[in-house]
């Protein structure tokens, strides 16, 4: 299959797969198109919203239409890191006596792994997670157990309860390719909503693409050409969230610590990717730009004065952004 044939097919799968996604979420277009992006890319995402916006229905309904094993941990305070990776337990042959280890596989042996409330679990256990999602491996009773491709961590935060909470620290928020807001719906969204699940209507989801195909065009989208000017405009949005010598007021002003060198690769990446999910052959700056607010909220680090004057990141991101067109 040559180049243009392989991109067509990209943008097929990726519009079967929204349809199919359509009869069972209602909105929440932009989530569920920064989520595909993530997964072709290959890279981890984090969802930031209240309870009740179909978080877990989401996650668990893309990995019913991309045929891929699905596991949930639900993340609290007690929970070991053995509890994730998976443990080893002695057994006795009946017939010999003889005892030996047995490695028992945890929920991380799977494809999509929705890790909910991640932020209610001790740094021990993000730790073990740490090292799956940046590794594909697991370590465990000294031995080294590989993780079967794909492999995604979808990470659930709470915004509004924090008693009790774990800050993920800078190093694991940065192995996130993305970091995604989960807004309210529409009025009428919310409507149709109710609709749909009050009555006895159930919605038998189909598959769309099998596990081969999702890697298939994970090997497309990183074969995509970027012009050099884009790979340019990228490391220079980049670099410029960094206030020494930044040449954006918003981030002098208000950031503390800018995105590092791995947001430089994401953003490259994620807009090679959805340059091929909209059948084109390369990206441009609109991709980019498109990209570049779930990529960079979590890597910029607000000071006390951004606080204090209610700037929040995203406004410093589209600072940043008609900044590089003006200047």
């Amino acid at each position: 299959m040559d180049k243009i044939e392989s991109l067509k097919a990209v943008h097929t799968h990726y519009q079967s797969i929204r349809k199919e996604i359509a009869g069972v979420i209602i909105g929440q277009d932009a989530v569920l198109e920064s989520l595909l992006i993530a997964f072709f890319s290959n890279g981890h995402a984090q969802l930031v919203g209240v309870p009740g916006l179909a978080k877990t229905m989401m996650i668990q309904s893309l990995a019913d239409v991309m045929d891929l094993r699905f596991k949930r941990i639900q993340f609290t305070p007690d929970l070991m890191p053995s509890d994730i990776t998976g443990t080893e337990i002695i057994e006795e042959d009946m017939q010999t006596g003889r005892r030996s280890f047995r490695f028992i596989q945890g929920p991380l042996f799977g494809n999509i792994i929705l890790a909910d409330e991640i932020n209610r679990t001790p740094p021990k256990t993000q730790a073990a997670l740490l090292e799956a999602m940046q590794e594909r491996q697991i370590t465990a009773a000294g031995n080294t157990y590989r993780l079967e491709a794909p492999f995604f961590v979808l990470a659930t935060q709470n915004p509004i309860e924090q008693e009790g909470t774990y800050p993920l620290p800078e190093a694991q928020l940065d192995r996130f390719m993305f970091q995604l807001p989960v807004g309210y719906p529409s009025e009428e969204e919310e409507k149709a909503i109710v609709v749909r699940t009050t009555s006895l209507e159930r919605v038998q989801l189909q598959k769309v693409i099998d596990r081969q195909t999702l890697l298939e065009i994970q090997q497309v989208v990183r074969m995509l050409p970027v012009a050099e000017h884009i790979v340019d405009y990228a490391v220079n949005l980049v670099r410029a969230t960094r206030p020494e010598g930044s040449s954006v007021k918003a981030v002098r002003d208000y950031v503390r610590w800018g995105a590092g060198p791995r947001a430089s690769q994401y953003l490259i990446v994620a807009a090679k990717t959805r340059a091929a999910l909209m059948g084109k052959g390369t990206p441009d700056e609109n991709d980019v730009n498109e990209v570049s607010g779930p990529v960079l909220r979590h890597r910029i680090l607000r000071n006390f004065k951004a606080e204090a004057d209610g700037i929040s990141v995203d406004e410093i991101i589209r600072e940043l952004i008609q900044a590089k067109y003006v200047r």
